[in-house]
């Protein structure tokens, strides 16, 4: 079970990873695109929640 934890959790902050570096290539690029910025956006924060919730639990598995 922790196996799967830890895999989700890496996959989870390399997607996060991901969808920062879009936003901050999208802001560099002055393609001045404010929809995708948005979007991108609370992409990154629904991962950073997904990344952060499978952290508590992975820990909470490792503790027992």
């Amino acid at each position: 079970m922790t196996t799967v934890l830890t895999v989700l959790v890496g996959i989870a902050m390399l997607a996060t990873v991901g969808v920062l570096l879009a936003g901050l290539l999208g802001m560099a690029g002055g393609s001045g695109n404010s929809a995708r910025s948005q979007k991108l956006m609370r992409w990154r924060i629904g991962l950073q929640f997904v990344a952060l919730a499978l952290f508590a639990l992975l820990l909470l598995t490792m503790k027992r």
